[in-house]
């Protein structure tokens, strides 16, 4: 009786964080909006200590913070917290990409293609929520496509926060992420080049990265005692 009681919070818990997980990797939720226990209990019809189970692991995971007085917030990632989380991205999607075999590619071709014509239809229209959705979608599949459920698993905490990094940083009000790239990745898994599928993959990091304005952003240096003496 016990076990299976912790077994049905542990699934409760898990989907309100990605209710919650989905929301603000979609832009739904954007960095500093506040997380109002009562609001989430009744959106998903959600038991309050689970909601507060959900919101602690998501703190946890640099996702959601938790401050005195203020309750939760969707994170607002640091300029240098982003360049940090698109170091990671580099290392993990590399070690993703470089274990995907043809075999892999072979068993999922199904899924892969449906997954394409999504994205494809995405950025031939002008939401920018699916846009979003789908070109994120990419990165996870090939982590789910890879085997490893460990580094699938970061990879999704990863996505998730540079979902805030793009809503903070985006320098236009397009999505980063190119269908066309992806496609390339796609092209060389097929062939079991993954040499060139990491290359392509690592390049179109280093783009994602440079189309964020995070040197802009950066704390200013304020000299107090000019400011406060001007009359």
């Amino acid at each position: 009786m016990g076990s299976s009681t912790v077994t049905r919070k542990q699934i409760e818990v898990q989907r309100i964080v990605d209710a919650l997980s989905k929301a603000i990797a979609q832009h739904r939720l954007r960095p500093g909006t506040r997380l109002i226990e009562a609001q989430i209990v009744e959106a998903l019809n959600a038991n309050r200590n689970h909601v507060q189970s959900a919101l602690q692991r998501l703190a946890m995971q640099r996702i959601v913070t938790i401050e005195p007085n203020r309750g939760a917030l969707v994170s607002q990632p640091t300029a240098k917290e982003a360049r940090d989380v698109f170091a990671a991205r580099r290392a993990i999607e590399a070690a993703v990409v470089e274990s995907i075999t043809p075999e892999a590619m072979h068993q999922n071709r199904q899924r892969i293609a449906a997954h394409m014509r999504s994205e494809r239809k995405a950025t031939s229209a002008s939401d920018r929520r699916d846009i979003v959705r789908e070109l994120s979608e990419f990165h996870l599949l090939l982590g789910a496509i890879s085997g490893n459920a460990v580094l699938a698993e970061i990879l999704g905490n990863l996505m998730v926060r540079s979902s805030l990094i793009v809503a903070l940083y985006q320098r236009n009000d397009h999505p980063a992420c190119a269908s066309d790239e992806h496609e390339a990745i796609i092209a060389a898994l097929e062939r079991g080049d993954r040499a060139t599928a990491v290359q392509v993959m690592l390049e179109h990091l280093d783009e994602l990265e440079g189309q964020l304005a995070l040197e802009e952003l950066a704390e200013p240096e304020v000299d107090l005692r000019q400011i406060l003496s001007d009359p």
